[in-house]
């Protein structure tokens, strides 16, 4: 195709960017921002949460590795460069390449303090020649693209266990899988809890009654447990007047408060993202 860029081909949550050789520069330093917006989305800090690897081939090893030296040293000079005008912390570790080029392998530190590779990107010189990969150049001739691998965040299953251990489960609100659990005081007051329930459901937002004939001190213990965010007690006081009784999962006690100024609160935590409850 002629005056063709790149093309991306997703798979899962990895993409293949094949792009032009002189543009491969740019394309992963659009990566590496691509990376840190996600993970900054996710609460993770860069250079403290994780931090990248520069990944290294062995030119000596042409059974582990494609010989093609200067294919390699151009390689690893792009990624060098991209990480160093990226101010990017990262480090460089010998023979850990993929056998079709270096890579930028994303480094997140875990709870015992060792770092796992959380995923990669990777420059691909290999495999457009094993393909016969071809593209029309702007002067109408033929060249041949280079391949870069990437993920934003990496495998879903391993990312969330690195957000696990972080968070030691205590997720910001947007994150946590129930965001609230309005907690009867007593079983007169399932139906205006239901209510309650209810209308937060409606405002998208992850809710969850507990009407379990328990002494409201077990529903509060249990639900700061399950590491929940916001509890919400309702009890005579609350039905009469419409509203709740707030309580966060620290224990800290912030009283009464209308409905509709609660799910204010909520909804600001989670348009935002923000990391504090």
């Amino acid at each position: 195709l002629s005056g063709l860029v790149r093309v991306r081909m997703f798979t899962l949550n990895d993409a293949h960017i094949f792009v032009e050789k002189e543009k491969a520069e740019d394309e992963i330093k659009n990566v590496l921002d691509l990376i840190d917006y996600a993970n900054g989305k996710l609460g993770m800090i860069k250079g403290v949460d994780y931090r990248y690897r520069l990944s290294l081939g062995d030119r000596k090893d042409n059974k582990k590795y494609y010989k093609d030296d200067k294919a390699w040293d151009e390689a690893e000079e792009v990624l060098r460069k991209v990480l160093k005008e990226s101010n990017a912390p990262y480090y460089e570790a010998e023979d850990e390449a993929a056998f079709y080029g270096p890579k930028i392998d994303v480094q997140v530190k875990k709870v015992n303090e060792k770092e796992e590779t959380a995923f990669t990107v990777q420059y691909d010189f290999v495999m457009p020649k094993r393909f016969d990969l071809k593209y029309i150049d702007s002067k109408g001739g033929e060249k041949q693209p280079i391949v870069i691998h990437r993920a934003a965040i990496g495998c879903i299953e391993r990312t969330m266990a690195f957000l696990i251990e972080k968070y030691k489960g205590n997720f910001p609100v947007w994150l946590s899988p129930v965001q609230v659990k309005v907690l009867p005081i007593a079983e007169r007051h399932v139906k205006y809890a239901k209510e309650v329930t209810e209308k937060l459901k409606s405002e998208n937002i992850r809710t969850d009654l507990d009407e379990r004939s328990e002494t409201l001190q077990a529903k509060i213990r249990d639900a700061q447990n399950e590491k929940i965010p916001y509890m919400l007690i309702v009890g005579d006081k609350e039905e009469k007047e419409g509203k709740v009784a707030l309580r966060l999962r620290t224990g800290q006690d912030l009283g009464q408060m209308a409905n509709d100024e609660f799910i204010k609160r909520v909804r600001e935590k989670i348009d935002q993202k923000s990391l504090e409850i």
